[in-house]
């Protein structure tokens, strides 16, 4: 069925289920996994043109690849990872062809109407992009500690 499944990470909490998805996704189905994530800040975007060093957010976003690497390789999922820079959309779609994915997969924030208009939505522009399948798994924030305090 899918034999290479390219995965957007955000490096945040929506990464989780998008990540227990892909893992018994690619147990079943023997296919192997490129992580990715698009760093889009302002030193990410320039880094090229401009002579930059890697900024301390990309190391931080590298050293997080190389965590959710090792974590699915040990569970014995043939594993590598990329850490792009630029539109995140574009990289994206551009990196499935490139690597030869099959499949998509990547989590969703679940906004709605405005918020999408607002915050864009990086899915759906992959979704509409995208000549492979795109596989969308819910992901669900997480409160913090303050936003959630223990109760005694």
């Amino acid at each position: 069925m899918y034999k290479r499944i390219l995965v957007p990470l955000e490096h945040s909490e929506y990464d989780v289920a998008i990540i227990q998805h892909v893992r018994e996704l690619a147990k079943l189905t023997g296919a192997s996994v490129v992580l990715i994530h698009v760093a889009d800040g302002f030193a990410a975007r320039n880094v090229h043109q401009l002579n930059l060093r890697e900024s301390e957010e990309m190391r931080v976003d590298r050293q997080y690849l190389d965590e959710t690497c090792a974590s699915l390789t040990s569970a014995g999922i043939r594993t590598e990872s990329l850490l792009a820079a630029g539109d995140p959309s574009k990289e994206i779609t551009d990196a499935a062809a490139r690597e030869g994915c099959d499949l998509i997969a990547m989590s969703t924030h679940g906004h709605r109407f405005i918020k999408d208009m607002i915050y864009g939505s990086v899915a759906n522009e992959v979704r509409h992009l995208s000549r492979v399948p795109v596989l969308l798994v819910r992901g669900e924030r997480r409160p913090t500690p303050r936003e959630n305090p223990p109760t005694v």
